[in-house]
């Protein structure tokens, strides 16, 4: 079955250059060319895959994906301007899993959304059916990538879920930020340690009821990160 993709970009010829491109891959591709519509689509269609400019006329890229992860973790890759860090971090300060910086090679980024969904297709094939971690108050779905605390469902990026599920797995194992950056956005990843800490910060403010005093995911002092049962 072909993958769907959301393209997000009020340049047209752009548009018009991914879409082609994509569609030789054999993706479905749809298309929007303001942040209303975007937001529109994603409510009323299942995509597996979003490609979000950040510049957007009536809702920027940046609301447009802070409002699709209040109803969805599908993987959203953030286009932004050349050079401009701040554009990254806020991309993945409100749920983004990637970015790729304009302007960009058609290759990088499919080889980026290839390596996402990858990812999403080897641990679905690896849980079991019903597989279901249980940790006192906070139970995850491995299968379905759902994460419940005391009986309330949190929305977790696909990079935060995939933090959530290495640390639960290894009880008390300390990270480095570089170990977590090859683990879970891969070798081939561009991007700095600040991504880590980023995901790190977004993961804790939705599941530690008290971020500054976390009782799930800890930090060991220059060396880390780790979860505590």
């Amino acid at each position: 079955m072909a993958k769907k993709v959301l393209v997000v970009d009020d340049e047209k010829l752009i548009v018009k250059g991914i879409r082609f491109s994509l569609e030789q891959d054999d993706y479905e591709v749809s298309c929007a060319y303001d942040g209303e519509e975007a937001v529109q689509m994603a409510t009323s269609e299942t995509f597996d895959i979003i490609l979000l400019d950040i510049m957007l006329p009536k809702l920027s890229g940046l609301e447009v994906c802070q409002q699709i992860r209040e109803f969805s973790q599908v993987p959203i890759i953030m286009l932004t301007a050349k050079g401009d860090d701040m554009d990254k971090i806020m991309g993945l300060e409100y749920g983004a899993d990637d970015y790729v910086t304009k302007p960009f090679n058609i290759l990088e980024v499919k080889a980026r959304m290839k390596a996402i969904m990858r990812r999403l297709g080897d641990k679905k094939e690896g849980s079991k059916p019903s597989h279901v971690i249980v940790k006192g108050d906070m139970r995850l779905d491995l299968e379905n990538r759902n994460v419940m605390i005391e009986d309330v469902k949190i929305n977790l990026t696909t990079k935060e879920f995939d933090l959530l599920e290495l640390f639960i797995q290894n009880p008390g194992k300390v990270y480095g930020r570089n170990d977590l950056l090859k683990l879970v956005w891969g070798t081939d990843y561009p991007g700095d340690v600040r991504t880590v800490d980023v995901h790190v910060r977004r993961l804790r403010e939705k599941i530690e009821r008290n971020p500054s005093e976390p009782k799930y995911v800890h930090t060991k002092w220059g060396v880390g990160y780790f979860y505590a049962e």
